[in-house]
């Protein structure tokens, strides 16, 4: 994209770096050492006595490990044009995105697989996910969903998960880890949030003591069998674009074989 300036940043550059440089946990000198300046150099760029290059902002928010979107506003915030494109999900530029994602969630079937962004709303889902869901109420399915508020609303799974203490630490933490990592405001209240609906406390050493290899997610279907998954993440780890980099593919296994077959039983509904 091109370098040309553009007017009125928002924030300036200099807190801004500073803030990232803070939140990974470095000090000036190893950002300077890392990046090939100094560490002068880099006390100036945060104190606005230097102004950075193009090549320069795009080179600290790599070393940074900078999200996309955090990496445009580290440019705009320089006074420079954003360096990724972000469309829409539905922009027909992202056809074979969506084509690929599409063919995931179908080959997940019967088992349950969603799509978020990275705000853990909801973008699309499979067929199976409809056996997680049909305890949910309503209004929580009315669209923006939000995944990790369908997981800890007391109307929403809770209403037939069997371990909810255990599911509560892990998405907590979670979003708290990803809120500690991106300062993103709405990851924050959508955090304090959460906490405020009921569930018991349960610490790491109780979950190391309870499972050995993973937490699973264990819940009840509607005729009451019991139902026990193991869950995975998948990105797309080349990403240019900034919507999809902040695609997240969830997909829940069956961790036995009466769930397995529960779910080949609900799929033709």
């Amino acid at each position: 994209m091109s370098s040309q300036a553009v007017s009125a940043p928002k924030r300036s550059v200099g807190p801004l770096l500073r803030e990232w440089r803070r939140r990974r946990r470095r000090s000036q000198l190893e950002l300077a050492l890392d990046a090939g300046v100094s560490a002068r150099h880099i006390s100036f760029l945060e104190t606005g006595r230097a102004n950075p290059s193009r090549e320069m902002v795009i080179g600290l928010a790599a070393n940074l490990d900078l999200p996309l979107r955090d990496r445009n506003e580290l440019l705009i915030a320089a006074g420079y044009a954003p360096e990724y494109r972000q469309l829409a999900y539905e922009d027909p530029a992202l056809g074979r995105v969506r084509a690929a994602i599409d063919q995931v969630l179908a080959a997940h079937d019967p088992y349950p697989a969603l799509v978020v962004d990275h705000h853990w709303e909801l973008v699309t889902g499979n067929r199976g996910l409809g056996l997680l869901t049909e305890c949910v109420a309503p209004h929580l399915l009315e669209p923006p969903v939000n995944a990790l508020r369908l997981a800890l609303h007391p109307e929403g799974l809770p209403r037939r998960m069997l371990n909810l203490g255990e599911w509560r630490h892990h998405v907590l933490s979670r979003l708290e880890r990803h809120w500690r990592l991106t300062g993103d405001p709405a990851l924050g209240a959508l955090l304090e949030e959460l906490r405020a609906y009921p569930g018991e406390e349960v610490d790491e050493a109780e979950l190391t003591a309870a499972h050995d290899v993973f937490i699973p997610y264990r819940t009840r279907a509607e005729d009451g069998t019991e139902l026990s998954f193991v869950g995975t993440i998948a990105t797309f780890g080349t990403a240019l674009d900034v919507t999809v980099a902040e695609l997240s593919i969830e997909s829940f296994f069956p961790a036995d074989d009466v769930t397995a077959a529960a779910c080949r039983a609900w799929a033709p509904r």
